[in-house]
């Protein structure tokens, strides 16, 4: 039988409106929290990111807050300036009344206009826990009417450092109010939390398959010795040629770094990390939405904030420390029954951090050499053909036709296409992959091969530099 939203205990206005905006069917996580929460209980929900926790626990919330009533009745707290945002669009979206109002309070921007909206009666607010301190030590934030608190992404909110800014801002809310904490793992430090602030609580849990989902194709390319992961990737990205991409990095500089370097390569990519400003990652969030830059290098951390529809590719340049966070990375491809490909750029000595992923996943991963130039040229002539296929049913190609009457007269009409297809196709090459005299040119088949080995680099005597 499929649950409904009717059979959980929400309003039947809350339910007509869900029903408008296309909410039909809860999932896991909100058929098992929702009833719980509107009780009353406190709560503590395991569940990956993407499984619908934000309505798990806004929808409770938004049947008892008094709108009527212009001070704080529930505080939010993420781990992230990105996350802040999108929970309260989120809440925003779950509600048609215009007395209701909402502030999302971050660090990264002004303080002012945030303390403006807190003076106008946001009865929620949604804010990351150094500004939320710097908001109540100043007295702009009050929690004394406060009786809903939520740990969003609790496991991150403690990864990142925030676990005292978390103990300090819980112990001076209301000690009769409702506590939830959401959370993709429980880790030790979680568990104290709750044992400290919270009461009696209902514990569920959403059990995510250890499987990574089938429809992702899962590689791992393996960086012949003496090679730097940078100079493997290159030949991959040609070869697999994504649509769109997150590039998940290890640190800030790795993604500065490796963005530079592809951008050289003429890539549409840009960078995103914790260095970047509030108005930096909205624009890259932006032009990312609008599909004016292909892929994205960023952090795990920072990446939190970046929800793409119809990413193709997940593309871990450096491996995760956790098997828990690799399928997470992966799992933001292959969405909506869509097809993804997730891809491991990976050394030797990597080999036995992918048998644990394995291990976890129950899945074995394709394993596979960094691509060659043979190959790579074969699918570059594949993309060729299907776009000369393109062109020979379009209507512009007509206006092409008197040239090649033209040179007809001279040369053979195969020659003619053959000609223009080696024209189509040096155009369209990587930079990287043409050769002059002044580069250091690689053997033909040296951008990976079968065996792994590297081979004799070819220079020109005049050549001096790497």
């Amino acid at each position: 039988m499929t649950l409904s939203f009717h059979s959980l205990g929400l309003s039947d206005a809350r339910i007509r409106f869900l029903e408008s905006i296309g909410f039909t069917t809860p999932t896991p996580i909100q058929a098992e929290a929702i009833p719980h929460l509107l009780c009353g209980r406190d709560l503590v929900g395991l569940a990956q990111t993407g499984t619908g926790k934000t309505a798990a626990f806004s929808l409770p919330m938004l049947e008892r807050i008094d709108v009527k009533l212009p001070v704080v009745q529930a505080l939010i707290l993420t781990p992230t300036r990105e996350l802040a945002v999108q929970v309260s669009q989120a809440i925003r979206s779950f509600s048609d009344d215009r007395r209701l109002k909402i502030a999302a309070i971050y660090g990264g921007q002004a303080i002012d206009p945030q303390i403006a909206k807190l003076q106008r009666g946001a009865q929620i607010v949604v804010g990351t826990p150094g500004r939320v301190l710097d908001l109540l030590s100043r007295g702009d934030l009050k929690l004394n009417h406060l009786s809903w608190m939520v740990l969003d992404e609790a496991d991150e909110m403690l990864n990142m450092g925030f676990i005292q800014d978390v103990e300090k801002i819980l112990a001076q809310a209301p000690i009769e109010r409702q506590t939830a904490f959401f959370s993709a793992t429980m880790d030790a430090s979680i568990r104290k939390l709750v044992t400290k602030f919270l009461r009696s609580p209902i514990n569920v849990t959403i059990e995510q398959p250890k499987a990574a989902p089938t429809r992702i194709n899962q590689v791992a390319y393996t960086v012949p010795r003496g090679w730097s992961k940078s100079r493997a990737l290159l030949p991959i990205l040609e070869l697999e040629d994504p649509e769109s991409a997150l590039i998940f990095v290890r640190t800030r500089r790795s993604a500065a770094e490796l963005t530079s370097q592809l951008q050289a390569a003429g890539h549409s990519v840009d960078e995103y990390h914790g260095d970047l400003s509030q108005s930096q990652r909205e624009r890259l969030l932006l032009r990312l939405k609008q599909r004016q830059v292909r892929w994205v290098v960023a952090t795990d951390i920072a990446a939190r904030g970046i929800h793409v529809d119809d990413l193709t590719h997940v593309i871990n340049y450096d491996l995760p420390d956790s098997v828990e966070n690799y399928v997470h990375r992966i799992g933001r491809t292959g969405r909506a029954g869509k097809e993804g490909t997730a891809i491991s750029i990976i050394h030797p000595l990597d080999k036995r951090k992918l048998r644990d992923i394995e291990a976890h996943i129950r899945q074995r991963l394709t394993f596979a050499s960094v691509p060659t130039r043979a190959e790579i040229e074969a699918r570059q002539l594949e993309k060729l053909q299907s776009r000369v296929r393109e062109a020979l049913t379009g209507e512009r190609m007509a206006s092409f036709l008197p040239i090649v009457a033209q040179l007809a007269e001279e040369f053979e009409p195969h020659a003619i296409a053959a000609a223009a297809l080696q024209m189509a196709y040096d155009q369209t090459r990587p930079a990287w992959m043409r050769t002059s005299s002044s580069e250091v040119v690689e053997d033909e088949n040296s951008y990976g091969g079968s065996s792994n080995k590297q081979r004799p680099i070819r220079r020109n005597r005049t050549s001096v530099s790497k």
